[in-house]
């Protein structure tokens, strides 16, 4: 395959990823906003959510303050942000149509699809009363495309070049939406497993579509060390860290035995997957949750330059 196939691909999936989890971060947001005064507290989820996306001093660029309407217009469309809802459908869209003849035709329906939708979004409608419907049809469309994919591409390195751009986008997404709970998210004068706290580690949960399957695992109530066993320890949770890293592996496995030998993304991604298996929660606890995840993205990103520098130039 011509590494610009591959780093086409590649990009695509991590894209239509990005755009989900945009979404659901904003869907999070939107929640939280609605919560009573008595379990809202004082925390900004409107900042938490330009924090989620990892553009927080793009945005603050623009606006001076992060309400509602700013966030929404910000994550969804604006033009000063290279990592908007639409941005990220353009660039999937862009990404598709170079190798149109490396997907399959549901593959491509469902990306134009969506772009064909983004056209006729208007932001007024979104802010007023449409965006639950707005952000549902982005959710979808991810679906849509991460099941045509699975369902319909050979098993050859078409797949795991696209597959792996979903995983790596997906680990970095799921470790962010962690890190900014518990390091920016709860003010400081809130208790941990307050009223305020459970709201809000129980959105994070459905921001990820696992709050059932949270209550099918623990039994109990949502308590933050659980949940962040659940989205980092936990094979069984398929946005977990260690689930994800299972599956790039298995990606990369594929590729080295396709083309004949490993190098640094198969040992960066192994070792990755090495430290999520011997970790404890208690030790991430205690030794610093946001210590532990941000070392975690700047190895997953390694993993992603390596693959680049190894595959994709």
């Amino acid at each position: 395959m011509l590494s610009r196939t591959a780093n086409n691909l590649f990009w695509l999936a991590r894209y239509m990823e990005r755009a989900d989890n945009l979404a659901r971060v904003i869907d999070v947001a939107s929640r939280l906003a609605s919560l009573p005064s008595a379990f809202a507290g004082k925390s900004n989820e409107w900042e938490g959510a330009v924090a989620s996306a990892s553009c927080r001093d793009e945005f603050f660029e623009v606006y001076k303050e992060a309400t509602r309407e700013n966030v929404i217009e910000f994550l969804v469309a604006h033009e000063a942000n290279p990592n908007s809802i639409r941005a990220c459908i353009d660039t999937a869209r862009g990404n598709a149509r170079a190798v149109r003849t490396a997907m399959t035709s549901e593959m491509w329906e469902t990306i134009n699809d969506v772009w064909l939708k983004m056209q006729n979004v208007k932001l007024k409608d979104i802010r007023d009363n449409k965006l639950n419907d707005f952000l549902s049809s982005i959710k979808e469309a991810s679906l849509r495309f991460d099941g045509a994919a699975n369902r319909t591409m050979l098993r050859t390195d078409h797949f795991y070049f696209e597959r792996l751009g979903m995983f790596i986008e997906r680990a970095d997404n799921t470790a962010r939406l962690l890190d900014v709970k518990y390091h920016v998210l709860l003010p400081v004068d809130e208790p941990v497993g307050g009223g305020l706290d459970y709201f809000q580690w129980t959105s994070l949960l459905r921001s990820v579509s696992a709050l059932t399957s949270f209550h099918w695992i623990y039994r109990e109530t949502v308590k933050p060390w659980l949940v962040a066993d659940f989205l980092i320890l936990r094979r069984e949770q398929p946005r977990s860290l260690i689930a994800i890293y299972d599956s790039i592996n298995q990606q990369l496995n594929m590729l080295a035995e396709l083309y004949g030998r490993q190098g640094p993304s198969q040992r960066n991604a192994r070792a990755i997957f090495a430290n999520l298996q011997n970790a404890k929660i208690e030790d991430l606890f205690q030794n610093g949750l946001h210590e532990f995840i941000s070392s975690f993205i700047v190895e997953n990103n390694k993993v992603g330059k390596s693959l680049a520098e190894q595959y994709l130039l």
